[in-house]
């Protein structure tokens, strides 16, 4: 059994070949790559991932607002995944906001450079501080 960190490693890799998919406009099922990524079914997976594909325009338009001098396009698709996974437990879960923050930061070391942890940082930082905080 995964534990939650490795759970979040799944949802950013099923995320990485949706966003591959998308504009691509070629078909694909959700559950499909979720099957394939995982040998039993898991309800936190799953409702990760199709949480995010869900919000993903909210969670674009949330990133870009925090972003300086850069836009949530132009990260590739690993850190597209990882900030958006980030993104949607602060926002739409109940995930302790703490939490949230230090799973995408570990994420974010282990498959980026350190400019784009330190991006996500920020972005993930002014997200909890104004729409969070200030937000409840």
């Amino acid at each position: 059994m995964k534990n939650r960190s490795e759970l979040r490693e799944v949802v950013m890799k099923c995320l990485y070949q949706v966003y591959i998919m998308q504009p691509t406009k070629l078909e694909y099922d959700v559950d499909q790559i979720i099957h394939e990524q995982l040998e039993v079914e898991n309800e936190f997976v799953t409702t990760l991932v199709k949480g995010i594909i869900d919000k993903q325009k909210e969670i674009d338009k949330l990133a870009d607002k925090y972003l300086v001098d850069w836009k949530i396009d132009r990260f590739n698709k690993v850190d597209k995944a990882i900030i958006a996974i980030g993104i949607y437990e602060l926002i739409y879960t109940d995930i302790p906001c703490v939490v949230a923050i230090n799973e995408a930061l570990e994420l974010s070391k282990k498959y980026s450079d350190e400019a784009v942890t330190k991006m996500i940082n920020g972005v993930l930082d002014s997200i909890y501080h104004n729409e969070v905080v200030d937000g409840r």
